[in-house]
């Protein structure tokens, strides 16, 4: 038998003895670093989206500290000392011994005890390797094929094939020998797919469609990903795959709809899950302007899934029902209050309905809002452009008195209104604003054409749209 793999055969029994014999209880992490003398050190884990302090403790003046975790808290975490530098570690149902220089450099860090945490320590060394090997040879292997200098010499062609092929299975075969029962042989696997997309999608774009399908089959409510770590890492990695893909804008929204169909089919098992998936790519979404995509994803949780969603998530995913393209806008009065510098006393308008403009931009703001003021400035600068193209805007104030909005919107040369009602306002109520800024641009019949992520954008629009075509 080969002597590598008896040892590795060797250290998955004696892992297996030592699982069933400490899962019952809780487990601890011993470590002696002399450098970290008298420093506390937390061991944090993960909740979703969220870590959280396991246990703490400060080293004593020979460099030692022990802590404590238990059941509950099985799946990832890690170690920090005063630098607020993490040290991952694998929690299981296994003691962890290590010892060092600093939980900060982690190639001075030996794993004295913990089977897992070995075979962890063990991937995360030779991977990285690995991968930056078959890279060199994927480059290499490009050059002869598309260099006739090269493309003749078939025997070092033959080489490059063979050599990417052993590394590749010797790294799929130290995933496949770990057990199956080991939280290491389904985080690992993960752990690679997550890391390799930005690789794959510029140096290896004939794996895309196999980690596509690779994202597309992952649990999102599974509790060993939901303690990883990995969870904003997935859905990140997964959409960013999708947006650098190569293909068309169009083509990309389809593939984006077909992930969000896959990703529901195993979160409405689980609706706390579901609420805060939903929302964290809610939000990626709208940050990326994949409006498309979010709306499919509002609409589709609306529609489809028979789950409570907590007021906040409703009210978001509300908007793209009640207000998505195509949508009439609601009317409202802009009451006695309201400023109109552009008008004259006897043209003055008393509700939206009354505007004469091709189009209107009605935007929600606030003076306590951070990026109100930048975006509203710019609004200001870019109004006389758009007015020369019939866009008027209507500012909404968020504001709850009169002196804050007067302060805030005085010098603003489009429509400005408040109600000092807040988030109570019926207008805002009736737009489904959760958010500030938030814009619409609308048609003269109050048709929904764009909501605008930025001030850039709908001067993109004007700019593409209106000046482009005259």
């Amino acid at each position: 038998m080969n002597c590598t793999f008896f040892k590795f055969a060797l250290s998955i029994t004696f892992y297996f003895i030592n699982f069933q014999l400490s899962t019952a209880t809780g487990q601890n992490i011993t470590g002696t670093f002399p450098s970290l003398s008298n420093q506390q050190i937390n061991l944090a884990g993960f909740e979703g989206f969220n870590t959280y302090v396991i246990d703490s403790v400060r080293v004593n003046a020979k460099g030692n500290f022990s802590l404590s975790f238990g059941r509950n808290d099985y799946g990832m975490g890690y170690l920090v000392a005063d630098d607020n530098k993490p040290f991952f570690v694998v929690l299981s149902g296994e003691d962890l011994e290590i010892k060092g220089e600093a939980l900060s450099y982690t190639e001075t860090v030996e794993v004295v005890k913990g089977q897992e945490n070995k075979w962890f320590e063990q991937y995360a060394r030779e991977h990285p390797r690995r991968e930056q090997a078959l890279s060199a040879w994927i480059y290499l292997e490009r050059i002869y094929n598309s260099d006739s200098l090269f493309a003749i010499q078939k025997t070092p062609k033959q080489a490059i094939v063979l050599e990417k092929r052993r590394i590749r299975a010797e790294d799929s075969t130290f995933l496949a020998r770990l057990p199956k029962i080991s939280y290491v042989s389904w985080y690992l696997p993960v752990r690679k797919l997550v890391s390799s997309v930005s690789v794959v999608a510029q140096y290896r774009t004939e794996e895309i469609s196999s980690a596509i399908a690779a994202f597309r089959n992952m649990d999102y409510t599974d509790p060993r990903l939901y303690k990883s770590g990995l969870l904003r890492d997935a859905i990140e990695s997964h959409f960013w795959l999708l947006e650098n893909s190569g293909r068309s804008l169009d083509q990309v929204f389809a593939e984006m709809k077909t992930s969000i169909d896959a990703m529901m089919d195993y979160l409405v098992k689980d609706e706390k899950i579901l609420n805060e998936v939903t929302q964290h790519l809610f939000g990626l979404l709208e940050r990326r302007s994949l409006f498309e995509a979010s709306e499919y994803l509002a609409l589709k949780v609306l529609n489809e899934v028979a789950c409570t969603f907590n007021s906040d998530l409703a009210r978001q995913l509300e908007t793209y029902r009640a207000m998505k393209k195509g949508n009439i806008a609601p009317d409202f009065e802009f009451g006695s209050e309201a400023r109109t510098p552009a008008y004259s006393p006897a043209q003055t308008p008393k509700k939206l309905s009354d505007l004469k403009s091709d189009y209107t931009v009605v935007v929600f703001g606030a003076s306590w809002c951070p990026n109100c003021k930048e975006e509203l400035n710019k609004i200001a600068t870019n109004y006389k452009k758009w007015k020369s193209y019939s866009v008027e805007v209507v500012f909404v104030s968020l504001d709850e008195t009169r002196q804050q909005h007067e302060l805030f919107a005085s010098s603003f040369p489009f429509i400005n209104l408040c109600d000092y009602k807040k988030w109570e306002s019926p207008i805002v109520k009736a737009y489904y604003v959760f958010a500030t800024p938030t814009m619409y641009l609308l048609d003269k019949d109050r048709k929904i054409l764009l909501r605008p992520n930025s001030v850039g954008q709908m001067d993109a629009w004007v700019d593409w749209f209106l000046a482009g075509k005259q």
